[in-house]
This record gives C-alpha cells, structure tokens and sequence, in this order.
C-alpha cells in the first residue's frame, strides 16, 4: 500500500511537469490565430457595412409608413392633411388652426427624423397624391443609389 501512494505521488508530480510545460500558446501559434481573425473581418465586414445601409433605408421606408398612417388619421379628426407650414410636426404637438386635433398621433417627435437625422420632406398639395412625403437619403440630395436614395410615398 505504501508503494501506491508512492507512485501516485510520482504520477502527480509527472502531470504536473507535463501540465507547465504545455501551458501557454507560442508566438506562431498567436500569429496564425490573429491571421485568421483578419482574414475573416476583410472577409465580412463589407456584408455587414452593407446590411446596416440597408437597414437605414428600410427604417426609413418603415418610418414613412408611420407617419403616412399618423396623416391619415390626422385627415380623419380634422378633416384636412396638416399645412406645409405646420406640417408633420402637427402630428405631435397640437397646431393653432385644428379644432378636432385629437393627436398627438405619433408618440415621440423624433419619429419625425430620418435614419441621417433629417426631417422627411412634406408637402402640400402633393405633385404625387394628396401629399408628397419623402426622405432625400443620406445624401440629403434628389437622386442617388444606395443608402444615397430618395425614400417616398409614391
């Protein structure tokens, strides 16, 4: 019995060596590991680049619907689309000229800012319908492909 333990100590104290020994990674081993890393990021970051442009543009066509919907109700209460002088702004805070306003018909005005922090254009009478309504993109500009494109309700 004394011999057992004996030689369990050694085989700890083997472990042991075999333990320290292995701990840690080599310089080469890192340098591959970081060479793959980089390989991988040249590799995905333009898919993720061009998944956040698109997001803004589709946050910004889900916007436009938002406050589409907010102007027909609007319609609805008072019997008119707000002016282009109020304009969407009369979505939140009550207009001076709108007796039935029955709003506020967004809940926050920043609902009222494009993805780039731009106020989505309004006008009245609309060239397309009863009102236009559109974002100019991040561009801020007519025109534009991309993330640079005109978001509208037409």
């Amino acid at each position: 019995m004394y011999n057992g333990i004996k030689d369990m100590k050694k085989s700890d104290s083997n472990i042991r060596v075999l333990v320290t020994e292995n701990a840690g990674f080599t310089l080469v081993e890192l340098l591959v590991v970081l060479g793959i890393i980089a390989l991988l990021m040249t590799l995905v970051a333009p898919q993720v680049i061009r998944y956040l442009s698109d997001a803004r543009s589709e946050t910004a066509a889900v916007q436009l619907k938002n406050i589409e919907s907010a102007l027909e109700l609007y319609y609805l209460d008072t019997g008119q689309y707000p002016s282009n002088e109020a304009g969407p702004r009369s979505l939140v805070e009550r207009p001076p000229v709108a007796p039935d306003w029955r709003g506020p018909y967004l809940k926050k005005d920043s609902g009222l800012l494009d993805p780039w922090g731009k106020e989505f254009v309004y006008r009245l009478p609309g060239e397309h319908g009863s009102y236009d309504l559109y974002s100019l993109g991040r561009d801020g500009a007519l025109g534009g492909e991309g993330e640079d494109k005109d978001i509208m309700n037409w």
